[in-house]
């Protein structure tokens, strides 16, 4: 068994960088932004993926707890490729109804209050029919009644509340809404689109890599190329809570891209305005080949990408990975500022992850024989040199006492 491979593209791929259409990219991305999605709550989002897909006439189905689950037929028909994305949003929970007639939350998925403040809301009930608009306060939040009190009480989710856009005075009064403990209540996203191209919006992690991705099929299908590797589209629902690819991939898959926001931030080598290939996040490293391969198919292609490392981050790999793949596992991000707060992308850094998966789909296997394999033998693994090509040999010598 051969592991060599000629080229970043992989052994009998022909790539092509194909365009991206960037008004299907950005529409795509302000309708889903305009779909509230918080974990736990994501029927509506994944309706409107379901159709963006079906629109794209790929075959798709969803499992019995809603991820969805897209195939893009190869040379053969054994799905070996998974790019994995999420459509689930932070948000937050009613805890408790007060007898003031406002609402204590808390978080769904990982993001402090300190950016909640001031945010309007949607409150959901188990009534359809009957939403509610809101807004998130701290419990001092009259500078006139309370003075310099307003930038000393903290911040948390224990100093926060939801006042309801009704005429409630009560516990009894919220309740008669049909307001419950348990209901959801999403951040709205209030998305913009500036002159410069920057994108505006609460919940860019992940809608806008979603939106990257199905852009990115849609390049592929227009241009109608064939495929070395079959591969599959998954959109998960339960990311920023921890459990998102934890199921519905396809028994031979032997590579997953996950793909989700790139950290901006000081100390970062992320840009907003980049593709970004992650080469570790706080569950340990991304595969050493793959990650790599990525990175080359970037530079083949003359696709603006960084490399990366983030400490405090996790993406679809991980509970994928935890759910027991054997696959190799890569990151692909677009370069989002203030993640999980006032968050900023750029339309270019999205057009660059787009271009991206689009040569990435293209693209053989890192390995084409033994990544097609369960299993083989020592001498076939491919394997990283431990010693470099321009040193000596180590003295392997044994002195005796």
């Amino acid at each position: 068994m051969s592991t060599t491979r000629a080229t970043a593209a992989g052994p009998g791929a022909t790539v092509r960088d194909l365009p991206v259409d960037v008004e299907y990219l950005t529409s795509t991305l302000m309708e889903l932004l305009r779909i509230p999605s918080p974990s736990g709550r994501t029927d509506a989002v994944m309706q409107a993926v379901g159709t963006h897909i079906d629109a794209l006439g790929l075959p798709f189905d969803l499992t019995r707890r809603g991820i969805l689950r897209a195939t893009l037929r190869g040379r053969t028909d054994v799905v070996r490729r998974a790019v994995v994305v999420h459509a689930d949003t932070i948000g937050l929970m009613v805890k408790r109804i007060k007898d003031t007639g406002r609402l204590e939350v808390v978080p769904v998925g990982s993001h402090s209050a300190r950016f909640a403040e001031g945010a309007h809301v949607t409150i959901f009930t188990d009534d359809f029919d009957r939403v509610y608009t809101g807004t998130v306060l701290p419990l001092k939040s009259s500078g006139h009644t309370f003075g310099d009190e307003i930038d000393t009480q903290g911040v948390g989710w224990e100093v926060v509340e939801i006042r309801i856009d009704e005429p409630v005075e009560s516990a009894r009064d919220v309740l008669e809404l049909g307001v419950e403990v348990g209901d959801f209540v999403a951040l709205d996203a209030a998305p913009q689109l500036t002159r410069g191209g920057y994108v505006k919006s609460r919940h860019l992690d992940d809608k806008a890599g979603l939106a990257a991705c199905l852009a990115a099929l849609k390049a592929l299908r227009d241009a109608d190329v064939p495929l070395e590797v079959s591969a599959q589209f998954l959109v998960t629902i339960g990311e920023e809570v921890g459990f998102g690819a934890t199921h519905g991939l396809a028994p031979d898959v032997a590579e997953l891209v996950a793909v989700d926001n790139a950290v901006v931030a000081e100390g970062q080598n992320s840009r907003e305005e980049l593709a970004s290939i992650g080469m570790l996040d706080m569950t340990g490293p991304f595969d050493y080949h793959l990650s790599r391969r990525l990175h080359a198919l970037a530079r083949e292609h003359g696709i603006p990408a960084v490399r990366d490392v983030y400490r405090h981050y996790r993406s679809d790999a991980a509970p994928a990975l935890e759910a027991g793949i054997e696959a190799r596992h890569a990151l692909l991000g677009f370069g989002l500022d203030s993640s999980h707060g006032h968050e900023r992308a750029h339309v270019d850094g999205l057009v660059a992850l787009a271009r991206l998966l689009v040569v990435y789909l293209q693209s053989g296997l890192t390995f084409d024989e033994w990544d097609r394999a369960e299993h083989g033998q020592l001498a076939d693994f491919p394997s990283v040199s431990v010693q470099p090509a321009d040193l000596e040999p180590l003295d392997r010598t044994v002195v005796a006492d």
